[in-house]
């Protein structure tokens, strides 16, 4: 179950996979997808099965077959780190998906844009639209809403005694909404909600306000 939310006059759709859907652009934002960590993990070792190289691909088609935009934009951290045996399934995943796709640089899109550049994915450093601004780190810019990524934002529930549940949200503050990582094997980081925030947790493939 999605949930929405209204920013500036227009209409965003939060979907449990972590992806972000801008209804008027019909553009579907993503961040933190981390495609090669899994291959570097078992590369050191890490009992990490085979088949979760497939699974960042499965979310993706999910997300992509719900909405069925016709951009997709990611906010950075697309590949973990240098080129694996995943690139190949990356290219093969370009290769069937249709849609114009764009790559706002993270700190960990460290593999040459001109690789990008050939699967015809168009890199840049940011992207402003209107009043948006969509980056990878956030940012506070004047006159702007920012879209962004990188802290894997979570939230902690905490029950009667001491229980307490983590989980993975979108994290909306007045000019800001930060994206949660959408890839497997990412990790997160537990934010403090505080007045004027607004959290939508993921739980069960349910995106809930909090």
């Amino acid at each position: 179950m999605t949930a929405n939310v209204q920013i500036h006059d227009q209409n965003f759709v939060l979907h449990p996979s972590g992806g972000l859907f801008w209804v008027e652009r019909s553009a579907l934002l993503i961040s933190d997808v981390h495609l090669g960590k899994v291959s570097h993990f078992r590369k050191y070792g890490a009992a990490v099965p085979r088949k979760a190289l497939h699974r960042n691909f499965d979310l993706l088609d999910e997300a992509i077959s719900f909405f069925r935009p016709k951009l997709i934009c990611f906010l950075g951290d697309l590949f973990h780190s240098h080129l694996n045996a995943e690139w190949t399934l990356f290219e093969l995943w370009v290769e069937r998906t249709p849609m114009e796709i764009i790559l706002v640089a993270g700190n960990h899109d460290i593999i040459s844009p001109h690789k990008y550049e050939q699967l015809g994915i168009r890199v840049v450093a940011e992207i402003q639209s209107g009043d948006f601004l969509l980056t990878h780190h956030p940012e506070i810019r004047e006159g702007f809403f920012n879209f962004s990524g990188h802290v894997h934002p979570a939230i902690r529930l905490r029950g009667s005694g001491r229980q307490s549940l983590r989980l993975p949200c979108f994290f909306k503050a007045e000019h800001q909404l930060i994206l949660p990582a959408f890839g497997e094997f990412t990790g997160n980081h537990v934010l403090e909600k505080s007045k004027g925030h607004e959290v939508y947790a993921i739980a069960d493939e349910t995106v809930i306000k909090i």
